[in-house]
């Protein structure tokens, strides 16, 4: 395993752990992480980001399931509507500029945090 690979393991166990932690699928974090530490894409990290939501949820589902604490019904109906609108949403992509799309991400986790702190 090459370092890059490893310092890809240990930001993904990093990631893992807040997302766990905070209940977020990790594209809060992995974004700005992609973009501005490993250099990537804006769009290819937002591409990126989605496909390590997956097994991120799925793992952190199974725990917070054991414990009790998993609405399935809820989820159900929540999962239908997000991934027709992730779709949606993911066909468009390629027609916003990478730099509206920083732009937006960086005003949407600033509106989110400030609506949690507050």
């Amino acid at each position: 395993m090459n370092s890059y690979d490893m310092k890809l393991l240990v930001l993904g166990f990093g990631v893992g752990i807040i997302s766990g932690l905070l209940g977020v699928g990790g594209g809060v974090f992995l974004v700005p992480i992609m973009v501005g530490l490993l250099m990537v894409p804006q769009h290819t990290a937002h591409a990126t980001s989605l496909m390590v939501v997956l097994p991120t949820a799925i793992a952190s589902s199974i725990v917070y399931s054991q414990h009790l604490q998993l609405d399935f019904s809820m989820a159900g109906s929540l999962a239908i509507g997000t991934m027709s609108g992730a779709a949606l949403g993911a066909h468009y992509l390629k027609q916003i500029p990478a730099h509206h799309l920083k732009r937006w991400f960086g005003a949407m986790l600033l509106l989110v945090g400030l609506r949690m702190v507050w």
